[in-house]
């Protein structure tokens, strides 16, 4: 899909924003901007993704740095100004996730005081920030037993490796994905289904795409 683009031509992706948000925040709370090493840390992204990133940004005309002094990023106004606007996004989208607020805690057994509670929940307060996650919408019945259910969501994270017995996203005969739950065999790998009605696979060129983290579900 292509990224909308602001009034003056210029093109932003998401993290783009939320970069330019971080250093803008630390220069309003720190009076100076954060390092790499911090962003990388704040956004959960490497280091030369974050290098490429502000380039990118620099270029733009949309951020600005001393050359060979530390902790010198700057938005530039105009930079600033994108950030100020509630309304809409360089992007076209909305500037932050919209969350649903998290009230507390419900007991599923012995009843237990209730507790009001101010917090967010969204999935990236739940999943974190990354490059490396998506979702997934699940059709088929082959892991009902395992509770996923045809039309959930899982949410992945990108992995080349996997543990015994993990619940991954795995690439069959460089065609096919599937998921399954993933057992190494001594000249193959065992992609274990949970229904009992389904066969396991058997596969001597399988490649572990991603490992599930959570699952959605509309009731």
């Amino acid at each position: 899909m292509n990224e909308p683009s602001n009034p003056r031509g210029l093109r932003m992706t998401p993290r783009q924003l939320q970069l330019l948000d971080a250093i803008a925040a630390s220069r309003r709370g720190n009076c100076c901007s954060p390092t790499i090493t911090e962003l990388a840390r704040r956004l959960n992204l490497s280091r030369s993704t974050i290098f490429e990133h502000i380039a990118q940004l620099r270029e733009k005309g949309l951020l600005s740095a001393e050359p060979g002094r530390a902790r010198s990023l700057m938005p530039t106004s105009e930079a600033l100004a994108l950030l100020d606007d509630p309304g809409e996004s360089a992007t076209g989208e909305p500037p932050a996730e919209m969350g649903i607020p998290l009230a507390g805690v419900v007991a599923a057994g012995t009843p237990i005081e209730a507790v009001e509670n101010a917090d967010t929940l969204t999935l990236t307060s739940y999943f974190g920030l990354s490059d490396d996650l998506f979702a997934l919408e699940v059709r088929g019945d082959s892991m009902i037993d395992d509770d996923i259910r045809d039309g959930d969501y899982v949410i992945c994270k990108r992995s080349p490796l996997a543990a015994d017995g993990q619940l991954v996203v795995a690439i069959v005969d460089d065609q096919a994905a599937t998921l399954k739950r993933f057992f190494r065999e001594p000249d193959r790998a065992r992609l274990e289904p949970a229904n009992s009605e389904y066969e396991p696979i058997y596969a001597r060129n399988c490649r572990i795409e991603a490992v599930v983290v959570g699952l959605m579900r509309r009731l």
